[in-house]
C-alpha cells in the first residue's frame, strides 16, 4: 500500500512538473525589440530651427529593411486535413464429400451413409475517417532582429492582450524577403518562411480548458490498459 502511494505521488509531481514547465510570461527577453543605434551625426550651427539630419525624404522607402524597423504580419492561417481508410476482406470455404460407394452401394455405419460437407465464411469490415480544420486571422506587428546577407530579414515579435481574467497572446517568428513586403509595410504570413505562430492564452478562461492531471495520467503512456 505504501509503494502504491509513492508510486503514485511520483506520478503526480512528474505530470504536475510537465504541465507548469515552459510557461509563457509577458516581457519575455527572446522577444524583446531590437532598438537600431542611433548614428551619430554631424550638427552644422546655421541658427535655423530645421535641419536637414532630420527631414524625411518623401521618396524614401517606408518598408522594413533594417534592424530594428517594425513590420506589420497580416494573419490568414487556414489549415484542413481529412483523412479515410476503408478495408473490406471476405473469405468462403465450401467442401462437399459425395458418398463413399463399394460394392456397388453407400458405405454406411450403422444404417448411415458416410459423407461430408463443410462451409465456412468470413467477412471483415472496417472504415475510419478523421476531419481537422483552423483558422486563425489578424494581424501582428514584429521587430526585425536580423538582416541576413542575402537581404532576408529575421522578425520576431509578440501580442499581449489582458481580458477579464486571463490574458492571450500572440508570437511569431520566421523569416521574410525584403521583395515580399508590401509598400504599405506588411506582409501575408502565407509569405513567411519558418513561421512559428503561437496563439495561446493564461487565467482563469485558460485553466478551465486544461485537462486535470488524473486524465493526463489516465489517457499518457504510463496508464498500461
Amino acid at each position: 500500500m505504501i509503494r502504491l502511494s509513492v508510486v503514485a505521488c511520483t506520478l503526480m509531481l512528474t505530470v504536475g512538473c510537465a504541465s507548469t514547465s515552459h510557461k509563457p510570461i509577458p516581457d519575455d527577453p527572446y522577444y524583446a525589440p531590437v532598438y537600431p543605434d542611433q548614428p551619430a551625426t554631424k550638427v552644422q550651427v546655421t541658427g535655423s530651427i530645421y535641419q536637414d539630419s532630420q527631414a524625411a525624404s518623401m521618396y524614401s522607402d517606408i518598408r522594413a529593411h533594417k534592424v530594428g524597423d517594425i513590420i506589420t504580419v497580416v494573419l490568414s492561417e487556414s489549415t484542413q486535413a481529412s483523412k479515410s481508410a476503408n478495408n473490406d476482406i471476405s473469405k468462403g470455404s465450401d467442401i462437399t464429400l459425395d458418398p463413399i460407394q463399394a460394392g456397388g452401394g453407400n458405405v454406411t455405419i450403422k444404417g448411415v451413409p458416410i459423407d461430408l460437407a463443410y462451409k465456412d465464411s468470413m467477412n471483415t469490415s472496417r472504415e475510419s475517417a478523421a476531419d481537422q480544420s483552423n483558422s486563425l486571422s489578424g494581424s501582428i506587428s514584429a521587430n526585425v532582429m536580423q538582416v541576413l546577407s542575402n537581404g532576408n530579414l529575421v522578425i520576431r515579435g509578440e501580442k499581449w492582450i489582458t481580458i477579464n481574467n486571463g490574458e492571450e497572446f500572440i508570437r511569431l517568428t520566421g523569416l521574410v524577403r525584403s521583395q515580399d513586403i508590401r509598400p504599405d509595410n506588411t506582409i501575408e504570413s502565407t509569405r513567411v518562411a519558418n513561421a512559428r505562430i503561437q496563439y495561446s492564452g493564461s487565467g482563469t478562461f485558460a485553466e478551465a480548458q486544461k485537462v486535470g492531471w488524473l486524465n493526463q495520467f489516465f489517457f499518457s503512456d504510463w496508464w498500461p490498459f
